[in-house]
């Protein structure tokens, strides 16, 4: 991943250029905010559009769901959890618990790496109340330490028309889930 300050001005321009796209095809995402508004909370916080620009690198398709506060809130909003973010457990101590047939990383490091946050439980049913998404994937969410402890990982998808959020053994990775991540500016 580039430094927190190495964002080509080709890549800013173009990434730019995408989350404007985007958020100017989705206003339903985020009712009652401006695009201008939006570039110069990033243009003020160069460090978060090298997390964007990973964001969409890696398949997310980052767009702004809204504001918390004064932050500006993106969430991947890939149909499908990021093809870049897919078969990896959940955290450092799942990889190092698997004896065999490790994934290449975490989605816990992979996020930290990226300036990310894994969804929350929360935060990924309201991403689901702003379309279908994991209707043929699954992505791993920030798991409660209660969970975590005893070995647990949870994640999410929509099948039938629903909202599933399960569990897995933290150290398990499959090729059709990934993590998506949100990020505030």
């Amino acid at each position: 991943m580039k430094t927190k300050n190495d964002l080509q001005s080709t890549n800013r321009e173009e990434l730019l250029s995408s989350l404007k796209n985007r958020f100017e095809k989705n206003m339903n995402r985020h009712q009652n905010l401006k695009w201008d508004d939006v570039q110069a909370k990033l243009e003020a916080n160069p460090q978060k559009l090298v997390s964007l620009y990973e964001m969409e690198r890696t398949g997310g398709e980052p767009d702004v769901v809204g504001l918390d506060k004064d932050k500006i809130v993106f969430f991947d909003c890939s149909a499908e959890s990021p093809d870049g973010r897919r078969s990896l457990c959940y955290d450092r101590e799942a990889l190092e618990k698997r004896k065999s047939a490790k994934p290449k990383n975490t989605a816990v490091d992979l996020a930290n790496e990226m300036g990310i946050d894994l969804l929350t439980e929360e935060e990924y049913h309201s991403l689901q109340n702003l379309g279908a998404f994991d209707q043929k994937t699954s992505s791993w969410l920030k798991t409660p330490d209660d969970v975590r402890k005893l070995g647990g990982a949870i994640f999410g998808d929509r099948r039938f028309g629903r909202i599933f959020i399960y569990h897995n053994g933290a150290e398990s990775y499959y090729a059709a889930r990934g993590f998506r991540g949100s990020l505030r500016v």
